[in-house]
């Protein structure tokens, strides 16, 4: 089965982010998104933020072999208020891919992108439609895409756009 992880240049280009923005990639990983968006964000920064340090030393040795120099490394946990080490309404934008469906805590998670977005700062929100042969998530950890968008909006936020994010993804935009 050929899985479609969802290329993170047409995601993004589907959110439209200007150069200039400050933008985090939540649960960075391995760091495609932050890859991406350091290319897009030329005079903007990218917040790496990842709670595995040891993948997040990894993404930082990679990138800065790559010249990359937009990016700010932070080692944190994304799923408690205050966690992300991020000042109250300093982001422009931040996305989220591939990670929601493995935060217990959702609201929490939320309040804390909400915290930590300025008025009117977007989300790129992407994750598995399904659970693909052990490629995606267990079937009982599938967040669907009404729960997410409920969740969001149930929370403060409202939905913008959905994107195409690929054969086993959803995507969508949302504004705070």
């Amino acid at each position: 089965m050929d899985i479609d992880f969802g290329v993170p240049a047409s995601n993004l280009k589907q959110f439209g982010l200007g150069s200039t923005l400050h933008v985090a990639d939540l649960g960075a990983g391995s760091g495609h998104y932050t890859r991406a968006l350091s290319g897009m964000l030329s005079e903007g920064k990218v917040y790496a933020i990842e709670v595995q340090k040891e993948i997040l030393e990894r993404l930082k040795n990679d990138l800065s072999r790559e010249g990359k120099t937009n990016v700010e490394y932070i080692w944190a946990n994304i799923e408690k208020m205050g966690g992300t080490k991020l000042a109250d309404n300093s982001l422009d934008a931040v996305v989220i891919s591939n990670v929601f469906f493995q935060i217990e805590d959702k609201v929490t998670f939320i309040k804390e992108v909400k915290r930590i977005l300025k008025p009117k700062g977007k989300i790129l929100l992407i994750d598995w439609s399904g659970s693909f042969g052990g490629m995606g998530p267990t079937s009982e950890s599938v967040v669907t895409e009404d729960s997410a968008r409920s969740l969001f909006e149930n929370n403060g936020f409202v939905f913008e756009k959905n994107i195409n994010a690929g054969a086993n993804h959803w995507g969508m935009v949302l504004v705070k």
